[in-house]
């Protein structure tokens, strides 16, 4: 080991101790950090802080500002949004005197020379998220500024600096700007009759090439999970984004034919063909964006519109970006009693974890984020899932597809000597007697069902065939979610009392709504989404307990779900109304949002 790798560990260690001190960070994330270090190449070891960040999604400034104390960095913060137009000017001109090179990688590590210090020889003045980068070693080997100090600024600060003073560029949203004509259809050559070539003319003259491509660069970037572009009348396409879940416009091309935009979308999509317009389709493709890279599914479908000789169709693009993936369940913002209870249930050697909700409420996340929490490189670690959406590293990841198909993979995945084992969903029959018979042989297995809640996916699985006993002893816990958008802790506003009444009939007291603690959704700011930024989960944890055990093995006909919940929430458990009472006086979320969550099924 090298004197450099040596140094890197013994400051990583101890960076790791005051962070467990802190209780930032517990022992056993330690252990795995220390662990998946010493396991990365030698020659370009992974410094533990990233790692911190990255893999367990540790808060970034958390772990940077420990890091900055600990190497006696000096803190630095300034308010973008009261910044004065002379410090923009002053900044933009001394990058301006960098190499473009060693600026834009500057700017990637999020590090921005901010002011020149005047004195007897002039000084530098850096900003950066992470005082300790490299890439600032450059900067007197490169520029004239021989002279530096390297300041810590919190992440999004940094960002905020960077967006006001070098804002990132998209080319292709650039070259639609210059773009003077618009296209006009005339009522001559509007599409009603397919033709090619005609298609190929239009999409070259309208930029849509560089629409899309800028399309997709801005989704990442604003944090989509999705890209719906939708035929408008007959001329037009609308482009949505999907952002914390809500749908919102961010785009309408006019004088355009929907047919043009799907060509140009299928042309540029792997297992999709332009030429079929009647049938579903499937596809995929990857761009790096921001020097990351992202991967992205695409479904096609056709849909009808008011001129029957015209082929419309619908286009949804799931955005997987990997660097969402959450790996640090305390992240999930699970209520104290629902996160030990799962913690309990996933630490256990055998048994099955469900997560059960309607789509998009968050269960594959939660099921990643028990993943990483009990990987283990002495454990083999398989997933079925069809399709799969995030590479998991440290698991053996089935690829489903026309010789493989989920149900042979399920037949055969005890072959395979597993320790733990993921399945995507419980389907059927099939799929429920495997999941069973994994936990009965001594595996750990995480799956998920669609129920509304917690009691009625054992109801769900006694209907499917699944006898009483085996359902008493496989499982450890069912965990039945929502999401809800988080307030942007800026611009949220106090409650207002003509929604009282709704608040009330909820279950918030009156003492709640004096409390001052109970907020609501504001205009919005640059900070977020008209008032939301982010999601949260809202958890019911039925842990298996002896008596909830002894109630399922006395079920006659049917399953009685409300003894279960009696039960269950005797011990403990918080409905998902509940659980989002709890987050409305946190100040996290609203009233709406969940009344809307807790109704939903």
């Amino acid at each position: 080991m090298t004197n450099d790798k040596q140094s890197t560990v013994i400051g990583g260690s101890r960076l790791g101790q005051i962070l467990v001190e802190k209780g930032i960070i517990s022992s056993e994330i330690l252990e795995q950090a220390l662990k998946i270090q010493n396991e990365g190449d030698s020659s370009n070891s992974k410094r533990l802080e990233d790692i911190l960040v990255s893999n367990f999604k540790i808060d970034h400034d958390t772990v940077f500002g420990t890091l900055a104390e600990l190497y006696a960095f000096r803190t630095y913060r300034v308010n973008p949004e009261k910044l004065d137009p002379a410090q923009i000017k002053h900044t933009k001109e001394l990058l301006s005197k960098f190499p473009d090179e060693l600026k834009n990688q500057l700017l990637y590590y999020k590090v921005l020379p901010y002011q020149v210090i005047n004195g007897s020889r002039n000084k530098l003045l850096v900003l950066a998220s992470n005082p300790t980068e490299k890439v600032v070693e450059k900067i007197p080997l490169f520029t004239e500024f021989k002279k530096y100090e390297v300041v810590y600024t919190p992440l999004k600060i940094v960002e905020e600096l960077i967006d006001l003073i070098s804002p990132r560029e998209n080319e292709f949203l650039d070259l639609l700007r210059e773009a003077v004509v618009e296209p006009e259809i005339s009522e001559e050559k509007q599409v009603t009759e397919l033709d090619e070539y005609s298609l190929d003319e239009e999409i070259n003259k309208s930029l849509l090439v560089n629409l899309y491509e800028g399309c997709l660069i801005e989704a990442v970037r604003r944090k989509a999970s999705d890209i719906h572009i939708i035929p408008y009348e007959k001329n037009s396409v609308d482009i949505y984004f999907r952002i914390d879940g809500r749908l919102q416009l961010w785009y309408r091309q006019d004088n355009v034919s929907p047919e043009a935009m799907a060509a140009v979308v299928k042309d540029r999509t792997i297992g999709v063909d332009r030429f079929e317009r009647d049938t579903a389709q499937d596809g995929f493709f990857q761009r790096s964006v921001d020097n990351y890279l992202i991967r992205y599914r695409v479904s096609v479908l056709p849909i009808i519109s008011e001129e029957y000789e015209r082929r419309f169709e619908s286009i949804v693009i799931r955005i997987i970006d990997d660097r969402n993936v959450i790996a640090d369940l305390r992240q999930l913002g699970f209520l104290p009693q629902a996160e030990q209870d799962f913690l309990k249930a996933i630490g256990k050697s055998k048994g099955i974890v469900i997560l059960t909700g309607p789509t998009g409420s968050g269960k594959s996340t939660t099921l990643l984020a028990a993943l990483h929490h009990v990987m283990d490189a002495s454990k083999n670690i398989l997933t079925i899932e069809d399709p799969v959406e995030y590479a998991i590293k440290g698991a053996r990841q089935l690829k489903i597809g026309r010789k493989l198909s989920f149900e042979e993979a399920i037949r055969t995945i005890l072959r395979h000597d597993p320790d733990i084992v993921m399945v995507g969903e419980i389907r059927d029959k099939i799929t429920a007697d495997v999941a069973v018979k994994l936990a009965n042989t001594g595996h750990l297995t995480f799956t998920t069902l669609h129920t509304n809640d917690a009691p009625s996916a054992i109801s769900r699985l006694y209907k499917m065939g699944v006898e009483p006993f085996l359902l008493a002893y496989a499982i450890n816990i069912i965990v039945a979610q929502r999401l809800v958008r988080k307030l942007c802790p800026f611009c949220r506003v106090p409650i207002s009392s003509e929604k009282y009444p709704a608040a009330l009939e909820l279950g918030l007291t009156e003492e709640d709504l004096k409390s001052g603690k109970i907020y609501d959704a504001g205009t919005g700011c640059k900070k977020c989404n008209g008032g939301y930024k982010g999601r949260i989960s809202l958890a019911e944890a039925l842990y298996f307990s002896p008596e909830v055990r002894k109630s399922i093995l006395n079920s006659g006909a049917e399953v009685d779900e409300a003894e279960i919940r009696e039960i269950a929430e005797g011990q403990g458990m918080l409905s998902i109304l509940d659980s989002g009472l709890e987050k409305i006086r946190e100040g996290v979320t609203t009233v709406s949002e969940v009344s809307y969550a807790a109704s939903e099924g």
